[in-house]
């Protein structure tokens, strides 16, 4: 590995959303709200997860895990966001780029794997009720949890290897509010095919593979839906996973919207946008969808105000 790479830039800036000093005021305060709101949210779900023994169960250790992610996730980008658009200095250090590039890397990859996860769950739930406890056990429900970490840690691990020992040639101005992939590419003097072919691999084992399992999942599932006879139980069955198959579809098609183009077709002002939806609004939606729709964790929320009193 050629040191020289990691003296060539020794900083970044990031541009942010704009320059304009009111609307930086007015990001500062909608970005602290989400904020607050993510971690509230996130947070309340965890604990009421942990303290309810109603909620001891497969699906909802799943959630709480999804829920830990996003608190995690969101918390790598928003604090660095926010001091942003209050501080004159833009600045991060390569450091500090390549720590938020790699965590930010791992933490979605391995939401990728833990939706997969979820989904597999649902299936067994629907297809096979009587044997549900059995087949989907807290052994398996850890033993996937820890796969999806070391999965998307471990492809992480490669791809910021790979992209912060590119050359940047001096140019040191991010046009994006983090460390993300587009504009760092755009930064680089020259990429290889091979690192291409890298970026090809990571999208396929972290992206595409875990959509197809969720895609095969979801097909069994309705398979198994349609054969209940009762309107009532193919509603009741087809609403369990209602919340999940929001999530997926949000987090999806803002992450593939972003990484599945080419990189002649980028463009920063409106993946910018994009970009905020799955880093920032998704994790604070999450524990509302999954809250919302579920007369359980609304149960156990009572109970917890109640005690509170």
């Amino acid at each position: 590995m050629d040191k020289k790479n990691f003296t060539e830039v020794k900083e970044f800036i990031l541009l942010g959303f704009t320059a304009d000093s009111w609307l930086q005021s007015m990001l500062f305060f909608i970005f602290l709200i989400i904020y607050v709101i993510s971690l509230v949210g996130n947070i309340t779900l965890i604990s009421l997860i942990c303290v309810d023994s109603r909620l001891h169960t497969p699906m909802y250790f799943f959630i709480g895990n999804l829920s830990f992610l996003d608190l995690w996730y969101s918390s790598v980008y928003v604090p660095k966001i926010l001091m942003t658009c209050i501080s004159e200095d833009k600045s991060i250090s390569f450091a500090g780029c390549l720590a938020q590039f790699f965590f930010s890397a791992g933490l979605a990859y391995s939401e990728c794997y833990l939706l997969a996860a979820m989904a597999y769950d649902r299936y067994v739930a629907i297809s096979n009720p009587l044997l549900y406890s059995q087949v989907i056990s807290s052994t398996l429900c850890t033993s996937l949890v820890v796969a999806s970490y070391l999965g998307g840690f471990l492809n992480s691990t490669i791809i910021t290897s790979e992209t912060f020992t590119l050359s940047f040639c001096g140019n040191n101005i991010i046009d994006d509010f983090f460390c993300d992939l587009p504009p760092l590419v755009k930064l680089a003097c020259d990429v290889k095919e091979s690192y291409q072919a890298m970026l090809y691999f990571i999208l396929s084992s972290n992206v595409i593979t875990p959509i197809a399992l969720i895609l095969a999942s979801y097909l069994f599932i309705i398979a198994a839906i349609l054969r209940i006879h009762s309107t009532q139980h193919r509603l009741k069955a087809f609403s369990t996973c209602a919340s999940h198959m929001t999530a997926v579809t949000l987090y999806y098609g803002s992450i593939l919207f972003i990484y599945s183009r080419p990189s002649t077709s980028y463009a920063l002002a409106r993946d910018k946008v994009v970009s905020v939806f799955y880093t920032v609004v998704i994790p604070m939606l999450n524990p509302l969808i999954y809250s919302f729709r579920n007369k359980d964790v609304k149960d156990a929320l009572r109970k917890m105000v109640d005690r509170a009193k």
